[in-house]
């Protein structure tokens, strides 16, 4: 388990739309997105990086 700061999430289609992108190369991961904090917690198979890959290509950019 690990969290992301993801930028630009404002509503339920960002959250879909991360939970998506990280579920169409892991079907199983748990993804929890808080619109508040711009933290996404992620129980998954993948790397921290690749899970970073697939949010920014999706349109929601990694901070610090």
């Amino acid at each position: 388990m690990f969290t992301l700061k993801v930028s630009g999430m404002t509503c339920g289609g960002c959250i879909n739309a991360v939970t998506r992108a990280v579920q169409a190369q892991d079907p199983q991961a748990q993804v929890q997105v808080d619109l508040a904090t711009q933290i996404v917690t992620l129980e998954t198979t993948l790397t921290p990086e690749l899970a970073a890959e697939l949010i920014t290509d999706a349109g929601f950019p990694i901070t610090n």
